[in-house]
């Protein structure tokens, strides 16, 4: 029988999940049952399944230490032997599929009419073949096993002692807007929770287990104390830690046992549990390798009911999807570490859509304490703890008008916009729940300290102050009379201003500040220019070649040098009276392509002006004397390199020489033009996200001067 693995996302202490199993013999020698009423329910041995974890046990009791914060790679897969998933047609009788079903050998233990999934109980020995036999049949829309999971570990640090995230997702500024509501409870399908615990028990409300069937929700494990308290921990109330949504009330779902694994069908069932009592934030730090049919139900059946599920997106520092994180309509979370940097064991990639704080997080414990955890395992619950506090001051919104607010106030850490390390940003509690209230953020403050107001500057000024705003800066950025002139990322900020370059007489200095969502403050100053002695004196320029009345070709280099006693700001080559190029700085050097003009004699002429706006010239009189070119030139493309896989920012670079001289390279992806450069080196870059997956051609072709075209060899890459 194959045998498949997934793993929870669980971090608590390795060691655990090997007690657990060593200690629990009646969990060898029971078969346990496990139902609930209107879903799910689960039926399997014990001695069969304990013969799996106890195989998957000394991988998750290995050196702690040396797996702190370095990812592990992710686990295969295993499911209940003795279970099949399926999902009814859409009008189908039930009734009439469960005797065709009982005449197969297979029990119906439970159904969910509004997804249309039912569990069913089948001898072990003939799952596999029934599997293939009910896909066969066309009865149904999926037939799939029902998939475990085991956990997933990431050691603690129990010397942590400060709630740094809290600061860092901007949560007091949040908490002057709202500190949650009663109204807005957060669903955790987890383990259960300490109904006892000082800082959760009065926020606790009736949930269920899935494993016993009752609503006994009491932790069996401890890793749902620790996200609840991480989500939503009574705040000030001068004892142990806040949560992030204060008033919002727990509703826990128990589907992760005590010997550290759970199956889809209880996680899938949680959620439709969830949504069906009119629950709207669920988080799920729990999840497998492995992709369902039926989580995707799920979460499609929450989502629309207007349930938005948030999912831990895995500590294996990969970018392989892991689920219900990976499942469509739910939001995966990343995790980042105080410095705002993605967390070393992090999964990364196209299916993490934000990240929140997830490295040594304080929090509560099963018993009553309080203690130091990590992973995205709680880098989940403080985003679904902003979502509640968002719903708490705006609960019309949909569930996309919610995850795009998420999306929208978060603190784009990354490549602007989305990008797959840190999705569309990390988590902002007080941009989002000021937005959702229709408002926005306050502006950065800037203060210029130097020049003061009215100052008359000459020579080189320096320009400092500094610049504050309720979130974050991207950048500092120093305008002179509406041009830029400088750009920092330092919040106390210093530019050196040449006014040399400036004429004498008022000027205005504009220092603007920004936040990553684009957000602008600014001040300005009014200043005066006086530099002292005029200056009329033009550059000097000298050609050193071509050399006067010489005969000349194809590309000819023009180059020399120009100096002034102030500064050189400009320089042009202007041919035959029509300007040609241009350069800011001497020695010059600029490339004529004569192919381009008549054979005769033409006048070079190269004129520098200085901040004054004085201009000096020098001139060379040649003789063209081109001959016909036939010859095209010849181009390749350089990287990527056949069979590549390209990603988000793909730079694609080509090499083109000719006889005469290359004028122009052009890209084509799939036989479209995309791009053309003139100048080498020649390189492209594009987003590679918005291509199709799947194979595509890049094919570069160069012009020169006299109209010849050379086409490179084909590149096959990937997406």
């Amino acid at each position: 029988m194959p045998q498949f693995c997934i793993r929870v996302l669980r971090l608590l202490s390795p060691l655990r999940a090997l007690t657990t199993a060593s200690n629990r013999p009646d969990l060898v020698s029971k078969a346990m049952a496990l139902k609930f009423k209107n879903g799910i329910s689960v039926l399997f041995l014990g001695l069969g399944l304990m013969g799996t974890l106890q195989a998957q046990g000394p991988q998750d009791g290995d050196n702690q230490s040396s797996r702190a914060g370095s990812g592990r790679p992710a686990p295969a897969s295993a499911s209940l032997p003795d279970h099949i998933l399926v999902q009814h047609r859409l009008g189908a009788n039930v009734g009439d599929d469960q005797q065709s079903l009982a005449a197969r050998g297979a029990r119906l233990l439970s159904h969910h009419a509004g997804s249309r999934i039912s569990v069913l109980s089948v001898d072990p020995s003939v799952r596999d073949q029934m599997i293939q036999d009910l896909e066969a049949s066309g009865q149904f829309t999926f037939v799939e096993p029902d998939y475990m999971a085991v956990p997933l570990l990431v050691p603690n640090d129990p010397n942590y002692s400060q709630e740094w995230h809290l600061q860092t997702i901007q949560a007091p500024s949040a908490w002057d807007v709202t500190t949650g509501s009663t109204s807005v409870p957060i669903a955790m399908i987890d383990s259960g929770v300490d109904p006892t615990h000082p800082d959760l028990a009065s926020k606790l409300i009736p949930g269920w287990s899935f494993l016993t069937g009752t609503a006994d929700t009491h932790d069996v494990l401890g890793h749902g104390t620790e996200t609840a308290g991480t989500a939503a921990a009574i705040g000030n109330n001068a004892a142990g830690v806040a949560g992030v949504a204060w008033q919002n009330p727990i509703m826990p779902l128990v589907v992760l046992n005590s010997a550290d694994w759970a199956s889809y069908s209880d996680i899938a069932n949680a959620i439709m549990y969830a949504a069906d009592h009119g629950v709207r934030i669920v988080n799920i730090s729990i999840g497998g390798t492995s992709s369902s049919s039926t989580m995707q139900t799920a979460v499609n059946y929450a989502w629309n009911k207007g349930t938005v599920v948030f999912a831990a997106a895995g500590n294996y520092s990969s970018s392989t999807p892991i689920y219900p994180a990976g499942c469509t309509n739910v939001v995966a979370v990343g995790a980042t570490d105080s410095n705002d940097t993605l967390a070393s064991f992090s999964n990364y990639g196209t299916y993490v859509d934000l990240t929140a704080p997830g490295v040594n997080i304080v929090t509560t414990t099963a018993g009553g304490g309080y203690g130091g955890v990590s992973g995205t395992s709680f880098s989940s619950p403080i985003a679904a703890g902003v979502a509640a506090l968002v719903l708490s001051r705006n609960p019309s919104l949909s569930a996309q008008q919610l995850v795009t607010l998420l999306e929208q106030n978060s603190d784009d850490l990354g490549t602007p916009g989305y990008d797959q390390i840190f999705g569309w940003g990390r988590v902002n509690a007080s941009r989002a729940v000021v937005a959702a209230g229709g408002g926005s953020l306050p502006p950065p403050t800037v203060t210029i300290s130097t020049p003061p107001p009215s100052s008359i500057l000459r020579a080189v000024v320096t320009v400092q102050g500094n610049a504050t705003a309720p979130t974050s800066l991207s950048s500092v950025e120093l305008w002179v009379d509406g041009a830029k002139a400088g750009t920092t990322t330092a919040a106390s900020f210093s530019f050196n201003w040449d006014t040399t370059a400036a004429t004498n007489g008022p000027h205005t200095l504009t220092v603007k500040a920004y936040e990553p969502s684009g957000v602008t403050g600014q001040a300005s100053v009014n200043v005066s220019v006086t530099n002292y002695t005029p200056d009329t004196t033009p550059p000097t320029v000298a050609i050193a070649s071509p050399a006067n009345v010489s005969m000349v070709a194809g590309l000819v280099p023009v180059q020399g040098s120009a100096t002034d006693d102030v500064g050189v700001v400009s320089i042009q080559l202007v041919v035959d009276g029509t300007p040609s190029a241009a350069a800011s700085s001497s020695p010059f050097s600029f490339n004529w392509n004569s192919s381009l003009a008549s054979n005769g004699n033409h006048t070079l002429t190269v004129q520098a002006s200085d901040a004054a706006g004085n201009v000096g010239q020098a001139l060379t009189t040649v003789t063209v004397s081109n001959q016909t070119d036939t010859t095209p030139p010849t181009v390749s493309i350089t990287s990527p390199v056949n069979g590549q896989t390209l990603w988000s920012n793909t730079t694609v670079t080509a090499a083109a020489w000719d006889d005469v001289g290359v004028t122009q390279v052009s890209l084509y992806i799939d036989g479209v033009l995309y791009a053309t450069d003139s100048s080498a080196p020649y390189t492209f870059s594009f987003n590679a996200k918005k291509l199709s997956k799947g194979a595509h051609t890049l094919t570069a072709k160069a012009r020169d001067a006299a109209g010849n075209f050379g086409t490179s060899a084909a590149v096959t890459a990937n997406r």
